[in-house]
C-alpha cells in the first residue's frame, strides 16, 4: 500500500514522529530545495518570431518580406535546453510549408492538409535530448501563406527559445533569415559563429552607419529635446580601504554623473573630476539631458577600473543600460528604477533598454517556484507559512515574506511588459493572461494570510485586482455560480469543476475580512449551494470531479482532490461567516452530510483514495491530508456531530500518513499531480498518476499536521 521508498529513512525510523517533527522536515526541505533567487534580465529584440498572448510563437513572414517570392524560404533558429532525454510537447499551425529540424533530423512535416486548414492546430512531440538542443524551422512561402503559429501546447505556460549562437547568448526567440531560394540551407550547428552559417541572419545587432556616429542617447530615443534619459553602469573599485579616484567624461550637452544614487558632478563639456570612494562595487549613473540632434557622451571612463553590466543582462556585451526620456519636471524616481522591478515615469511608463536597435532588457523568473505565482503554490506557501509559527522559524516567515513581496512587486511590469511585447510575459504570466480561478483566487488567499503576520507592501492592490476578477469577470451560471468558459485552455470550457470551490472560497473569505464587505462571504456561500446542486452523489454522500454543460450531466467521478477541496473550502468560509447569517445553518448540514460520506470511505489503513469509492485506485495524500483539515476543524469549532468518529478518523488518518507518505527529509509521495477530466474512474485511477514532492499536497500536509496538533491542544483543555 505505501509507495515503496526505502523503510530505512521512514520517518518512523526516528523518534521524532510527533507532527511538529514532520512538519519541519516538510518545511525545510521545501525551503532547501527552492532557495530564494532573484530575477534573470535578458535582452529582447521586440520584432521578428515573437510569443503572442496564447504563449505561442507566431510570424507572418508576408508581412516582414512582403518582397519574398513564391518558393523563397526563411530559415528560423533557436535552442532549448532539457534536463534529460524527453519530450516537448508544442501545438504547430501551418501558414504554409513548414518544418521543424531537432538536432538535425526532421520532427514535423506539415502536408497539404495542415497547409489547407490552418486554423486546424496539430499536436507535436519534439524530442529532445539532455542539454541544449538545435531548433531549427524552415518556411516557404506559397500564394496560400507563409509562416506559422507554434509552441506551448497549453496556454500560459511560459517556455522559452534562446537564441542559438554566441554572439547573442542568452536573448530570447529566433535568428531569422531573410528570404533565400529553396536551394540555400543554412549551417546551423551550435558550435558556429553567425559568420560561419553562410547566411545573414536578423533581428540586425548593429546600428547603420550613419547611426553609429551619432551618441547612444540620440540614437535610442532620437531628438527629445526638453527631455532626458538615464544610463546606468556599475564598477568594482579595488583601492585599499576608501580611495580617490579619477573620472573621465565627454558629453555632448548636460550630463550629470551619480555615484550609488548620489549625484557627484555635472558636465556640458570633456572634463575630468575626482571622487573619493570606498572598496568594492559601487552603482554609476548619467543623466543625459537632450539639448540638440546628438546627445549623450562618447565616452566615460575611470583610471584602472572595469565597469560592468550593472544586472548582468544576458545576451549583451553592452556595459550599461538606459531608460528614457523623460521630461525635465520629472523627479526621476531611482529606488523604483534601480531595483529592476518597476516601470518608472509620470504617465508615460518606461523601462530599461540596450544600446542596439530596438533591444530592450526583459525580466525573466527562471526559478522553479520561488517568487512564482500559481494555485498550487498558494496552498503550498499557506501550510509553510503556518508552519513557520509552530515550528517558530524566522528564516522560513522571511522566505515567505520574500516571495509574496516579489510576487506583489512586479504585477505593475508585467501589466505593462504584456501590452509592450505582445501578450506573453515571463513574470506573472497567470495573473496577465487571467481567464479562470486557477490563475488568481488560491495564490491571492495564501498572500491575504500571510499579510494578517508578515509585513508585505502593496498587498491591497494585487488583492484587489483578483477581488475585481473574480467578482465582475469570471464566468457564471445564471445563479451566479462559477464555471469554466472561453479559457485559453479550451478543453475546461463549459464544464464546473469542484476544485473551483477552493480557488475561490478561501479567497473571498479572506477578502470579506480585509475589506469588511459582506458581499463577498455571501457570493462565497451561495457557491456551494449551486454546486452542490451539480456535482452532489446523493447515493454516497460525496461529490463528482465535474460537470459537464456540453453534455449536461456530470460525470459522476468522485475524484479524491477535488472533494478535499470542497470541504477544506467549506471550512475556511465557516470560519469566518457571521453567526446569524442565512446559509450558515445549510452550510453546516452540508458539510456534516459530505464528512459522514467521506468517513465511511476510508480506508483500513487510514488513506483516502484518488477514486474515493475505488480502493483499488492508489491512497492520495493530499486528499487525505484535506479530509484530516476539514474533520478536525469541523471537531473544533462544534460544526461535526458525533464528533468522536471522526477523532478517529483524524488520528488513523494522521498515522498512515506518517507511514507511506512522508520520509524523514522531508519528501512527500503520493500526491496526484494536476488533473485534467474524465468520464471514467480508469482515467484518474491509472492515468493521473503522482508525483514526488508536488506541490498540490506538500502544504496540505503541513496543514493537516498543524490541525493534529491544534486538535491536541483542544482535546486536552
Amino acid at each position: 500500500m505505501g509507495y515503496y521508498f526505502d523503510d530505512t529513512v521512514s520517518i518512523n525510523a526516528y523518534e521524532g514522529t510527533a507532527p511538529k517533527a514532520i512538519i519541519s522536515a516538510l518545511a525545510n526541505r521545501y525551503m532547501g530545495q527552492n532557495i530564494k533567487h532573484g530575477l534573470y534580465y535578458r535582452a529582447f529584440v521586440n520584432h521578428g518570431v515573437m510569443r503572442t498572448t496564447d504563449y505561442r510563437y507566431k510570424v507572418d513572414w508576408n508581412e516582414i518580406y512582403p518582397e519574398a517570392k513564391d518558393k523563397d524560404c526563411v530559415w528560423a533558429w533557436s535552442k532549448f535546453y532539457s534536463k534529460g532525454k524527453g519530450a516537448l510537447g508544442i501545438t504547430v499551425n501551418c501558414f504554409g510549408p513548414m518544418t521543424i529540424y531537432v538536432n538535425d533530423e526532421i520532427a514535423y512535416k506539415s502536408d497539404i492538409f495542415k497547409e489547407r486548414y490552418s486554423e486546424n492546430g496539430v499536436r507535436v512531440d519534439l524530442p529532445l535530448n539532455a542539454g541544449w538542443n538545435n531548433i531549427v524551422v524552415k518556411f516557404q512561402k506559397t500564394k496560400a501563406g507563409f509562416g506559422g503559429h507554434f509552441g506551448t501546447w497549453i496556454g500560459k505556460w511560459d517556455f522559452y527559445f534562446l537564441m542559438p549562437t554566441a554572439e547573442r547568448e542568452g536573448q530570447e526567440g529566433f535568428l531569422y533569415t531573410g528570404p533565400v531560394s529553396g536551394d540555400v540551407i543554412p549551417k546551423t550547428d551550435l558550435s558556429l559563429k553567425e559568420s560561419e552559417t553562410g547566411v545573414k541572419w536578423y533581428p540586425q545587432t548593429q546600428w547603420s552607419a550613419e547611426e553609429s556616429k551619432k551618441c547612444q542617447m540620440a540614437r535610442m530615443f532620437g531628438n527629445k529635446s526638453g527631455e532626458y534619459a538615464v544610463a546606468r553602469t556599475k564598477g568594482f573599485f579595488t583601492g585599499r580601504g576608501e580611495a580617490e579616484y579619477t573620472f573621465k567624461i565627454a558629453p555632448k550637452g548636460k550630463c550629470i554623473v551619480y555615484i550609488d544614487k548620489k549625484e557627484v558632478f555635472t558636465a556640458d563639456k570633456e572634463e575630468s573630476f575626482k571622487v573619493r570612494l570606498s572598496f568594492g562595487n559601487h552603482d554609476i549613473a548619467i543623466k543625459s539631458f537632450c539639448e540638440s540632434d546628438d546627445w549623450g557622451y562618447s565616452s566615460f571612463e575611470c583610471d584602472g577600473v572595469e565597469f560592468s553590466n550593472p544586472v548582468g543582462v544576458k545576451g549583451t556585451d553592452d556595459k550599461y543600460i538606459y531608460i528614457g526620456t523623460f521630461p525635465q519636471s520629472y523627479d526621476f524616481e531611482w529606488d523604483k528604477a534601480f531595483d529592476m522591478l518597476h516601470v518608472v515615469g509620470a504617465d508615460d511608463k518606461k523601462y530599461w533598454r540596450i544600446d542596439a536597435p530596438d533591444t530592450f532588457v526583459r525580466p525573466y523568473n527562471e526559478n522553479t517556484l520561488f517568487g512564482r505565482w500559481s494555485y498550487p503554490l498558494g496552498v503550498t506557501i499557506y501550510g509553510l507559512l503556518h508552519a513557520a509559527m509552530v515550528i517558530g522559524s524566522e528564516d522560513i516567515k522571511q522566505y515567505i515574506q520574500d516571495h509574496m513581496q516579489l510576487c506583489c512587486d512586479t504585477l505593475e511590469y508585467a501589466l505593462w511588459d504584456k501590452e509592450q511585447y505582445g501578450g506573453a510575459t515571463s513574470i506573472h504570466n497567470l495573473l496577465t493572461s487571467i481567464d479562470s480561478l486557477d490563475d488568481c483566487g488560491s495564490f491571492a488567499s495564501a498572500l491575504l494570510e500571510a499579510n494578517k503576520y508578515l509585513k508585505i507592501d502593496n498587498v491591497k492592490e494585487i488583492a484587489d485586482y483578483v477581488g475585481d476578477y473574480i467578482s465582475n469577470k469570471q464566468s457564471r451560471l445564471p445563479d451566479g455560480c462559477f464555471y469554466r468558459k472561453d479559457q485559453m485552455h479550451s478543453f475546461h470550457n463549459m464544464t464546473m469543476w469542484a476544485d473551483d470551490l477552493y480557488m475561490s472560497v478561501p479567497f473571498l473569505s479572506r477578502y470579506y475580512k480585509f475589506t469588511g464587505d459582506q458581499k463577498y462571504a455571501d457570493d462565497a456561500a451561495n457557491q456551494f449551494f449551486g454546486f452542490k446542486e451539480r456535482l452532489f452523489i446523493p447515493e454516497e454522500n460525496i461529490m463528482s470531479h465535474v460537470y459537464d454543460f456540453k453534455y449536461d450531466t456530470k460525470t459522476n467521478v468522485p475524484w479524491g482532490r477535488g472533494n478535499g477541496w470542497v470541504v477544506f473550502s467549506m471550512t475556511e468560509l465557516l470560519e469566518v461567516l457571521p453567526e446569524n447569517h442565512p446559509k450558515r445553518a445549510g452550510l453546516i448540514e452540508m458539510l456534516n452530510t459530505l464528512c459522514e460520506g467521506y468517513l465511511k470511505l476510508q480506508d483500513n489503513e487510514g488513506m483516502w483514495h484518488q477514486v474515493l469509492n475505488d480502493h483499488e485506485s492508489y491512497p492520495e495524500t493530499s486528499c487525505t491530508s484535506m479530509f484530516i483539515y476539514a474533520f478536525s476543524r469541523g471537531v473544533r469549532f462544534g460544526w461535526l456531530k458525533e464528533p468522536e468518529k471522526y477523532v478517529k478518523a483524524i488520528y488513523k488518518g494522521w498515522e498512515a500518513i506518517t507511514k507511506t507518505s512522508v520520509d524523514a527529509d522531508g519528501n512527500v509521495y503520493g500526491v496526484c499531480r494536476g488533473s485534467e477530466f474524465a468520464f471514467i474512474p480508469d482515467y484518474y485511477k491509472y492515468e493521473l498518476g503522482w508525483n514526488l514532492n508536488d506541490t498540490h499536497g506538500t502544504g496540505i500536509v503541513m496543514l493537516a499536521g498543524i490541525e493534529v496538533i491544534r486538535l491536541e491542544d483542544f482535546l486536552s483543555k
